[in-house]
């Protein structure tokens, strides 16, 4: 007989109930921070104000969680460590609006299963409290306790009768920071609710009940908290809030991501590709967004029960929500605050540079700022104080106007230039103390959302070339810009098809027509033939944008005049996301005067 065939002879048979909870509890505890997790659920959707949690070994050994919820009635104690017993749903329009942490009925008796358990639970209008023990699935009666009003789960050896699973743990230093984890998070969705973290006897966390901000800080640290902008947006009955962090603190690191829908941490790649998006102008590639954002809707727009587990969800409305996102987040970093331009910053601007500026090539360019437009709302500088030093640069300039030591007055947020510091660096003194930028980068900034918003209006000028300029490309690229020569004229360039394998440039953008034509030309050629035009031109438009303005910015070793550096610093001052350039590195720094005082031990 065959090996099918003996396969196919074996009868098929009903599982016993405790192997078919063992085999759950595989989707469900996955390790104790799961157990912990679904848990620390019941007794938040139980109404419990204080939680206090017990780990021993990393919740390996023991997890012990103790509330004052509602409590759980005599009759129901067996029946809360039975599958698929819940007081959550009755019915499946139950499950299509589900407004409570847990739902399933699945937990208790999933661990129940491959642990030892002691259910100890008091109701509200019971005499005294009631105890059930259960070990690898087997129920005792319940027997009479003492406690107060509320719950406590006391559950030891988990996996003790499963070893397979049991030894694919880490170690207990790891299981800790998984449970500690799921701690956190439960508490920043419930800053009304006490908890006390315990492992090995000592007290690790103690969160008293407290504001949802105030909680945040607790939490997540006070550098979290100094380095985010508040969110608050609403469209129907849609709704986000929380904090998001400034593009100048991100770090590489995902570990601050937190999103909480209806109350329930989420992992959701809709969600993360919405942030990702909102922070792609902003944020450079090696980085990544932190924020602790709460989204809510009616339970009926989103569906939980995807999972066991219960992190991953759909949104009925995906693209909605994806939409809403987006916009909500992208809008509070287009502001000049999120970039720290703020005439009541505090000293913080952008952050601290840790690598290296954009690479641009030795091409110098005009630089085509409107200095006096932008300089006619201010006094003009003393043009006759000081002298210029040649040498490494434009060290020394004529000096910026004082300020009132409160900060107070019409002075610009990011002050008045000072000099020049190797053809590359700006600085300026504004009320809070020095201000660094790159002048390069900002530029490239500056150029870049003139340009975003010229197409967006269809009205980019172009500037025409007095002597067309010719170059020999590749034949696929003529082939491919050919049918797309209209849409490229409708961001300035007016490119004319000579031969198979040359094309003549007449008239690029103008807010780049200091830029050399023929590397503009040849930047869009490559982009072409890397994305094709069709796709260059819809869905990676601001990309072209990014590269051309790359292109238009000033280039470093370009001497600039003081009235040109502070028409800089005033079109940064309006210009949406100018703590960024386009690659995400910062533009622009600031040391406050306590930080230089520091540095030099003034009042020491």
């Amino acid at each position: 007989m065959s090996g099918l065939d003996s396969v196919l002879a074996v009868a098929i048979r009903v599982l016993p109930d405790v192997l078919i909870s063992q085999i759950a509890a595989g989707e469900v505890v996955e390790r104790p921070a799961a157990a912990l997790k679904e848990i620390l659920e019941n007794s938040l959707d139980a109404g419990a104000t204080e939680i206090r949690i017990g780990l021993e070994q990393g919740g390996i050994k023991r997890i012990r969680v103790s509330d004052n919820g509602a409590g759980i009635q005599r009759d129901e104690l067996l029946l809360a460590l039975t599958r698929h017993a819940t007081s959550k749903i009755t019915s499946l329009a139950d499950l299509e609006q589900v407004a409570s942490l847990g739902f399933r009925g699945e937990a208790l008796a999933s661990i129940a299963a491959i642990a030892r358990v002691q259910l100890t639970s008091r109701s509200v209008e019971a005499e005294h409290a009631w105890q059930v023990q259960a070990a690898g699935g087997h129920l005792d009666a319940p027997a009479p306790a003492a406690r107060a009003a509320g719950t406590t789960i006391d559950i030891q050896d988990l996996f003790f009768n499963t070893p397979a699973r049991r030894k694919f743990l880490k170690t207990e230093a790891t299981e800790y920071a998984h449970c500690a984890e799921t701690v956190r998070r439960l508490a920043l969705a419930n800053p009304e609710t006490a908890f006390t973290l315990i492992h090995n006897g000592r007290v690790q966390l103690r969160l008293n009940a407290e504001p949802a901000a105030s909680r945040v800080r607790q939490v997540l640290g006070e550098a979290f908290e100094q380095n985010t902008i508040a969110v608050d947006a609403a469209a129907g009955a849609l709704r986000v809030s929380g904090w998001v962090i400034r593009p100048g603190a991100a770090t590489a690191s995902r570990d601050g991501q937190h999103v909480f829908v209806n109350g329930r941490h989420v992992r959701d790649k809709l969600i993360v590709h919405a942030l990702k998006e909102a922070y792609r102008d902003v944020l450079h590639h090696q980085l990544n967004p932190a924020y602790c954002l709460f989204i809510s809707l009616p339970p009926e727009g989103v569906d939980v029960n995807v999972h066991p587990a219960k992190t991953e969800i759909r949104f009925r409305d995906s693209r909605g929500v994806h939409q809403f996102l987006f916009h909500a987040v992208e809008r509070l970093l287009s502001a000049p605050a999120a970039s720290g331009i703020s005439p009541a910053a505090d000293g913080v601007g952008g952050a601290v540079p840790t690598f290296g500026r954009a690479h641009v090539s030795p091409r110098q360019a005009s630089m085509p700022l409107q200095v006096n437009e932008a300089m006619a709302s201010y006094a003009p500088l003393d043009q006759g104080l000081g002298d210029r030093i040649q040498g490494l640069g434009e060290l020394v300039a004529p000096a910026a106007q004082p300020f009132a030591e409160n900060g107070a007055g019409d002075a610009p947020p990011l002050g008045y230039a000072l000099a020049q510091l190797h053809g590359i660096y700006v600085l300026a003194q504004n009320a809070q103390g020095l201000v660094l930028v790159d002048m390069h980068a900002a530029h490239e900034r500056v150029v870049y959302e003139k340009l975003k918003t010229a197409l967006d209006a269809r009205a980019v000028p172009a500037q025409s070339l007095l002597i067309p300029v010719a170059l020999t490309v590749d034949a696929r690229d003529v082939a491919e810009i050919s049918p797309h020569l209209d849409s490229l004229r409708d961001i300035g360039f007016d490119l004319s098809i000579t031969s198979p394998t040359s094309v003549a440039v007449r008239s690029v953008p103008w807010l780049l027509k200091d830029a050399d034509p023929v590397e503009l030309t040849r930047a869009v050629l490559r982009e072409v033939a890397e994305f094709g035009a069709a796709r260059l031109l819809a869905e990676r438009r601001n990309e072209l944008l990014a590269t051309l303005a790359c292109h238009g910015a000033v280039r470093a070793n370009r001497r600039l005049t003081l009235p040109e550096m502070n028409a800089l610093l005033r079109e940064m001052e309006t210009t949406e996301r100018a703590g960024q350039c386009n690659h995400g590195r910062p533009t622009w720094f600031q040391l406050g005067l306590k930080e230089l005082d520091a540095m030099f031990m003034r009042g020491r």
